[in-house]
């Protein structure tokens, strides 16, 4: 029951800092929030601390030690502490407490669910594990940030080595959890992933179900639980666990994976032993359309998946926004909201951290929110100046080492006369980049959310005259969700931001843009589906509610799907070290990596085989967090902009394992100033005339594995 152990300690920790964080948090959210907004404590506790301790490690004023997270969490809990005594916020707080109970069981049980169906398959192996696990375990071993790039080394030129190029924020918060905890990283990688699905299960619930409650007051209605927990639930599940349209597919025949065809075409008997649920993700072709459960399913911790629980912040403050600058009586508030702009200004800045898409994305939406109230005004430049240059500042710290993959603004299928030109200002015309999306594949992927969206509009619609007119603020909100979403949707049909992919140039943007779609129309969802509730007319109401309950089923199968294809029955044991998959896979290796890892400190560089993308190579580095010369080449492209940055490298290492110059050996190891060579199973088929005997000339044998197949030679580099 180890599993069982780390799970509750984790927790715990995750429990504490919370509970530290409640009277910042009650303070912020008590006015519009029923239950304080308890289900945020946690995620503004670990971004406050996350980001207090990255910016104190890039002053190089505390190291990333664990003594240096207590003294950052002492000092929170103080400040807090101070804020519940002169606010007098400890009556009201007790009085919360049931929600608050309430809402800690529903975080334990969505957490340690997911704890439990991580631990079916908890092997940090595949797709992008490697990289966001590399991640962690570079931050892991920094003593000042920025953090070291793992597959991309320093050399005699550079000796200080070359940072990671990417956002990389969220595994920072990862890392911080796990350097709290002192849980071993390889365990630590399958709770962060259970923590951001509690988070996004409680987070949703409380927004959610808040935009209920404040309808009923704002309406003078009952005030009814019953209605608001519920509807708060079915938010948590449309978000966190619904699907799009594309399981209507388990009732056809199939479709071979690159050639999806209309389901009419093939509808026959039920048919779920031929579903594939990454199709639900690929279904328009060359491009990528993912949702949460998706992510939460194939556990690759990448930067949209950091962002969820962050998002969800971000649009209760957007909620709060709204119930401060649009007041029930319609009547302008004669005061400004320049701390809201800020704060919201700091939020983009995690999210550029964190996922550099979401910013725009969250900037412009806030933007149109203070237009919709200011119009073009003096204090609607005001406020926008504030988060934009919060933003800014915010940032910096960050933006200072980070170097944008986006080349420029394509546009879709170019006319001949702009593909002439080539380039202006920003934007690019290519020719041959043409990819435009059927309006019925765009039906399966976003129909339930655009059929939400007009039952919501026919309930806003005088049925006399045919005139829409806004009901509430809450109906303000949701309708600019709704507009907003289908606004992301719609913008890959035009533009893209131009990166490193040729015939998947717009995958990137449709995936972020759709992503964050994906969550707004969610949330929206599930309040349309209140409003239907609300509705006297009972025909009206039937209609509404069975056309709701028609489509939510085809989202609401896709979970059960793509986890059981995923992990089975669930009835293994639950293990959450995800690196177990190597002691049986490459045990050689797995004894390497616990030798360097407990006996190597810093970060010194490895030389390990160089291999593609999405494979097995750099197993060493990503498990351990030590650089080593040239890593996944299509990542490192991505990254800087160029595949030379390891085409370049790819023949002196295939030199230095190789050779049997022992001169040249000896320049190539000084000059990537390699401390470490790896000879295993990988780098002998990857180099079938490797010379390991040289290794023991120009160095020294230091680790034999138990099979005598993994070796690691510590180099004397220093005196070449």
């Amino acid at each position: 029951m180890a599993w069982l152990n780390q799970t509750l300690i984790w927790y715990g920790y995750i429990f504490i800092l919370g509970i530290i964080f409640l009277p910042l948090t009650a303070h912020i959210f008590k006015k519009h929030f029923f239950d304080f907004g308890y289900p945020f404590t946690k995620i503004i506790a670990i971004v406050s601390l996350s980001f207090t301790t990255f910016l104190l490690g890039i002053l190089r004023i505390l190291p990333f030690q664990k003594t240096s997270l207590l003294i950052i969490i002492i000092i929170s809990l103080y400040l807090n502490y101070q804020l519940l005594i002169k606010t007098n916020l400890l009556k009201q707080i007790s009085d919360k407490i049931y929600f608050f109970i309430l809402e800690e069981l529903t975080f334990i049980f969505a957490f340690i669910s997911w704890v439990i169906v991580r631990g079916q398959a908890p092997a940090i192996r595949g797709l992008e594990k490697f990289m966001d696990f590399g991640f962690i375990n570079s931050i892991l071993r920094t003593k000042f940030f920025p953090p070291l790039d793992i597959w991309y080394s320093a050399t005699s030129s550079h000796p200080q080595g070359f940072f990671i190029n990417y956002y990389y924020f969220g595994h920072l918060i990862g890392a911080f959890l796990i350097k709290l905890t002192a849980i071993a990283s390889s365990s630590g990688y399958n709770l962060i992933l259970a923590t951001i699905f509690g988070l996004g299960v409680t987070e949703t619930f409380s927004l959610v179900a808040n935009l209920v409650y404040t309808f009923l007051k704002d309406k003078k209605k009952e005030i009814s639980f019953k209605t608001i927990f519920l509807t708060g639930f079915l938010g948590s599940f449309i978000v966190n666990l619904g699907g799009n349209l594309h399981p209507i597919y388990v009732f056809t025949k199939g479709y071979p994976n690159n050639s999806p065809r209309p389901f009419w075409q093939i509808l026959s008997k039920f048919n779920p032993a031929a579903y594939w649920y990454p199709n639900a993700t690929r279904f328009i072709p060359f491009t990528i359309h993912e949702f949460p459960i998706y992510s939460y399913v194939v556990a690759d911790l990448h930067g949209h998946v950091f962002d969820i629980p962050i998002v969800l912040l971000t649009l209760s403050f957007l909620f709060i926004l709204t119930r401060e600058i649009f007041p029930a009586t319609g009547k302008q508030k004669n005061r400004s909201h320049y701390l809201l702009a800020g704060v919201l200004g700091f939020l983009t800045a995690i999210h550029y951290m964190v996922n550099a898409f979401d910013a725009p994305i969250y900037l412009l939406l806030t933007i149109i929110i203070f237009f919709a109230f200011y119009r073009l005004s003096v204090k609607f430049l005001k406020h926008i100046t504030i988060l934009i240059v919060s933003f800014v500042i915010f940032s910096l710290p960050f933006s200072i080492n980070f170097k944008p993959f986006a080349s420029g603004i394509g546009l879709n299928c170019s006319p001949n006369f702009l593909i002439a030109i080539h380039k202006l200002g920003p934007f690019v015309f290519e020719a041959g980049k043409c990819q435009s999306s059927p309006l019925w594949m765009l039906f399966i992927l976003w129909g339930f959310f655009w059929i939400n969206a007009i039952i919501f509009t026919f309930l806003q619609t005088k049925h006399h005259n045919k005139k829409i007119k806004i009901h509430t603020i809450n109906d303000y909100l949701v309708s600019i969700l709704f507009a907003y979403g289908t606004f992301l949707i719609i913008i890959p049909e035009f533009f893209y931001a131009k990166d490193i992919y040729p015939g998947y140039f717009r995958a990137n943007t449709m995936f972020k843009l759709g992503y964050q779609a994906f969550i707004m129309m969610g949330i929206a969802s599930a309040y349309t589906y209140f409003r239907i509730t609300q509705i006297t007319a009972k025909k009206t109401y039937w209609i509404l509610k069975f056309t709701f309950i028609f489509f939510f089923f085809f989202t609401a199968i896709y979970p059960y799907f793509a986890i059981k294809s995923f992990y089975g029955n669930l009835s293994k044991p639950v293990k959450l070290n995800g690196i177990n998959w190597l002691k049986s896979d490459y045990p050689a290796d797995k004894e390497i990596v616990d030798y360097l890892n407990k006996n190597v400190s810093g970060q010194p560089t490895i030389l390990e085989a160089q291999g593609d993308s999405y494979t097995d190579y750099e197993r060493i580095s990503a498990y351990t967090g030590l650089p080593t010369v040239a890593g996944w080449q299509v990542h490192e492209w991505l990254w800087r902009g160029s595949a030379q940055v390891v085409g370049k490298r790819i023949p002196d290492i295939i030199k230095i394992y190789q050779s049997e110059d022992l001169d040249l050996t000896k320049k190539l190891i000084k000059k990537y100033r390699i401390d470490y060579i790896i000879v295993s199973d990988l780098e002998r088929k990857k180099y079938p005339k490797l010379d390991q005997d040289k290794f023991s000339k120009i160095g020294h044998l230091i680790f034999k594995s138990t099979n005598g197949k993994g070796l690691v030679f510590k180099t004397s580099q220093s005196t070449y």
